[in-house]
Parts: structure tokens; sequence; C-alpha cells
């Protein structure tokens, strides 16, 4: 009966040491379904960016299970959840902010049609900006032109124009040479 009281006084302590034992094998867990899902599908510095997202959201459900068990009230995460919501909101919908570039980053996260060493051709109106995709990073993708220069697209730009995928690299531009007329004057 010793054992049961024991038990009975300190469950908290208990059920924490559990929730904090049972993380890593959750870990485990996402990391096969995530493996199964992609399958070759995604280069392998998403895949470990997926997976360090999932053990985040992992984290913050034990954190949460852990102060509910405890005792703690989270009407204050609800608060800061909300406020998080309304940032997300402005980062949507606001093309001007800085968040919307955050936020159309992890659009480009979710969505598998664009991936690093692809041949991009961004159509706006009648320009267009064309490379192969080197980088996807926070603000910007990062794009490497035929003629070897860099091209820094915004990512909530990226997200909102038409974006065709090549299925080989363009062309090198050619220079044009002016026209040299011997004996006349141009105009």
């Amino acid at each position: 009966m010793d054992v049961i009281s024991v038990i009975i006084s300190q469950y908290k302590l208990l059920i924490t040491v559990a929730v904090i034992a049972g993380f890593p094998l959750l870990v485990k867990t996402q990391n096969k379904v995530l493996e199964n899902m992609v399958r070759g599908r995604i280069d392998p510095h998403r895949k470990y960016r997926a997976g360090l997202l999932l053990k985040i959201i992992a984290a913050i459900v034990m954190l949460c299970l852990i102060l509910i068990i405890w005792g703690i009230e989270l009407r204050g995460l609800l608060v800061v959840g909300s406020s998080l919501f309304a940032m997300l909101g402005v980062g949507l919908f606001a093309g001007w902010s800085l968040l919307s570039n955050l936020t159309s980053f992890l659009l480009l996260f979710i969505q598998n049609d664009c991936r690093v060493g692809q041949w991009v051709r961004i159509v706006d109106g009648a320009n267009f900006v064309e490379g192969c995709i080197m980088e996807m990073g926070l603000m910007n993708v990062v794009l490497q032109h035929v003629d070897g220069h860099k091209v820094l697209y915004p990512n909530n730009l990226f997200i909102v124009r038409p974006v065709m995928v090549l299925n080989k690299p363009p062309e090198k531009t050619k220079k044009v040479q002016p026209k040299r007329l011997i004996g006349r004057a141009q105009a």
C-alpha cells in the first residue's frame, strides 16, 4: 500500500517523466511517417527542415500537456496564440509586410512544386526572370541566371506570380553588336 500512496501523491511527477521519456519515441515515429510520406520526392535539406518543424510542434504539444497536468492555466497562451494568428493573417494578406515573405516561405516549404536545382521562369506581365533555384530562404528565393548572375526574388512575389518550371536551361543571351555605318553620320 505504501507504493500506491507514493504513486497517488506523485502522479504529476510520474506523468511528467513518462511524457518526457516518450518524446524520443514520438519523434522517431514522426520521422518514420515523414520518410514514408515523401520517399525520395524531396531533397534532403527540405526533409531535414520538415523533420525539425515536426519536432518543434511535438515539443510544444508536450510542453502544453505537461503544463496542463501541473495545473498551470493556459489562458495567457491562448492570448499569445491569437496574437500570432493575427500576425500570420497580416503576413498572408499584406504584400508590403516582411511577414508576408516568412509566410510565403512556409507555403513554399509545404508545396513541393519548385525545388532547389530546377530551372524556372517567373513571369511578371511582359517581363520575366529566369534561372536555376539555388536556395529557398526565409525571405527570398536565390536564382542563378544563365549568365552567372544571382537574382534574389522575394518569396511573396514568387508565390503570387506565375512560375514556369523549365525542362532544360534557357539559352544564353547573345550580345547584339551595334551597326556601324562608314562615312555616314548616325542620328
